[in-house]
């Protein structure tokens, strides 16, 4: 049980790391297709 309090601190900040990734892809796929994220109902 050595590593559960490294866990706990690396924990956050691997989330915080992936979402930045997540938005950074969208934000760029929203720049190279724009119209394709959000799509009209029909």
């Amino acid at each position: 049980m050595d590593g559960l309090p490294r866990y706990f601190s690396l924990a956050p900040v691997l989330l915080f790391a992936l979402l930045i990734f997540t938005a950074g892809l969208l934000i760029e796929f929203n720049r190279f297709f724009p119209d394709l994220l959000f799509h009209p109902m029909p």
